[in-house]
């Protein structure tokens, strides 16, 4: 029994806006049925519809039992783009951070949903993504086998992404490419992702691209092919978020009186205001770091490491946050920096009243564990709100901790010191730390235009 026929048609490609989403459906007959594949966005349909009609041009034999030309059953023995970036996160799993991990991890959930072959039979669009977390974390995938509710979306992953070869394709492969930048550009709601998501998100793609070219897979990086507009990214601070000293006591004195906790974290908040300390370099702040406290006057501190918190999921140890070298450091390098006076008078009580924690950590909760995100979030957004005027509670100022920081650094700058200590106290180079803080500069505007004036008066 013959089951192949060239009798092939096509009708147009039927659109359907719900609620929540839109589905393209492409629609052909082969043999006499109608064969109908839906896909969410409009450029892989119009892909997957151009595809079979290339194949109908060139005069290829339609299976009658699939409804797709034969030469496409070829292609189910290549490298699909779900096996390869399998593949890709193992190779970068060892020597990425957690955090890096999770990034690459958002950046491949959301290439791979512009690139399924179909979306016959797939799972919702959220077994989908928990099912690609839980492939693209190394470690949790090798401690055995998935969930009992993710196995059959991962059945169906395995099967309906793209061959990789697809990118090689005239035309197609452009297509595919530019679906892909569109889909990154995107939230998972299908709003424009700000643009330093974005631009993340397209350093991780463009990596694993230029992997399938390092080992064969493809012969060029196809993403090189599209012209994208990279999105402007917010990279300098918003002056509006940085406190002033008035505001910064007010704020710690709300952070003491809010509660037994809130008094534990006092000199927690204090290190970002006045030593311009990151979260996760507080939460790992041991008593060893802290050189000098004296009686009167400044101290000194030598960080050495810092705590970032990527997620379980992420990490080798399966903890929220993993010890790592600080940012822009390299394994083994410290960073000195002076303790305000006011802060040494933080500290000394701190420790005195709460002592220290397992392995000498300055900052624990009440029994003992480590500070967590929960429980110095909760603090620091109460405080805020008794802290702060109805006007200033409103507005953007100090929305978050790290804007603590933000102070730090912008004090330090328009206090007239100079830049490159500035960046070695805050762990920067000097060239992002004036972009960073640029706007944060006060004074020399007038400056500037008083030289302009004498310059220019007769």
């Amino acid at each position: 029994m013959n089951n192949t026929t060239y009798d092939v048609r096509f009708w147009k490609t039927k659109t359907y806006k719900g609620k929540k989403v839109t589905t393209h459906t492409v629609r052909w007959v082969v043999g006499g049925k109608e064969r109908k594949e839906p896909f969410r966005a409009a450029a892989q349909a119009e892909s997957f519809r151009a595809r079979l009609m290339t194949a109908a041009r060139a005069g290829e034999a339609f299976d009658l039992g699939t409804g797709l030309p034969l030469s496409w059953r070829r292609e189910e023995s290549a490298l699909s783009w779900y096996a390869f970036t399998v593949a890709y996160v193992d190779i970068k799993w060892p020597y990425a951070s957690p955090n890096h991990r999770r990034g690459i991890a958002e950046a491949l959930t959301d290439a791979t949903e512009a690139l399924f072959t179909s979306e016959s039979g797939a799972p919702s669009r959220d077994v989908c993504r928990a099912a690609l977390r839980w492939t693209y974390s190394t470690r949790v995938r090798n401690n055995g086998g998935p969930p009992a509710d993710l196995s059959e979306a991962l059945r169906w992953l395995e099967q309906h992404t793209i061959p990789l070869t697809a990118f090689n394709e005239p035309g197609k492969g452009a297509v595919l490419a530019r679906g892909v930048l569109d889909r990154i550009s995107r939230t998972k709601a299908g709003e424009l992702a700000a643009g330093n998501t974005a631009n993340r998100k397209r350093m991780v793609l463009n990596n694993a691209m230029e992997y399938a070219r390092e080992i064969g897979a493809l012969p060029a990086n196809p993403l090189k092919a599209v012209k994208w507009t990279r999105p402007r990214t917010l990279t300098a601070v918003d002056p509006r978020t940085v406190i002033n000293i008035e505001q910064a006591r007010r704020f710690l004195t709300s952070v003491r009186k809010h509660s037994g906790r809130g008094e534990r974290m006092e000199a927690f908040f204090g290190c970002m205001y006045y030593a311009a300390l990151r979260p996760e370099e507080v939460v790992d702040l041991r008593r060893t770091h802290l050189v000098s406290l004296p009686d009167d006057g400044w101290g000194e501190m030598r960080l050495t490491n810092a705590e970032p918190r990527a997620g379980s999921r992420w990490t080798n140890s399966g903890q929220p946050r993993e010890r790592r070298a600080l940012k822009h450091r390299a394994e083994g390098e410290t960073r000195p920096l002076p303790i305000h006076p006011e802060l040494v008078a933080l500290l000394r009580a701190h420790l005195k009243r709460f002592g220290t924690g397992p392995d000498g950590r300055v900052f624990v909760g009440p029994r003992g564990g480590q500070m967590t995100d929960r429980a110095y979030l909760k603090v620091f957004h109460e405080a805020r709100a008794a802290a702060f005027t109805m006007e200033e509670a409103a507005s953007p100022l100090m929305e978050v901790p790290y804007t603590l920081r933000h102070a730090a650094v912008s004090t330090w700058l328009n206090a007239g010191v100079p830049a490159p200590q500035v960046a070695e106290w805050a762990g920067h180079s000097v060239d992002v730390l004036l972009r960073v803080y640029a706007k944060c500069i006060h004074g020399q505007q007038a400056e500037a235009m008083r030289r302009i004036w004498d310059a220019t008066k007769l």
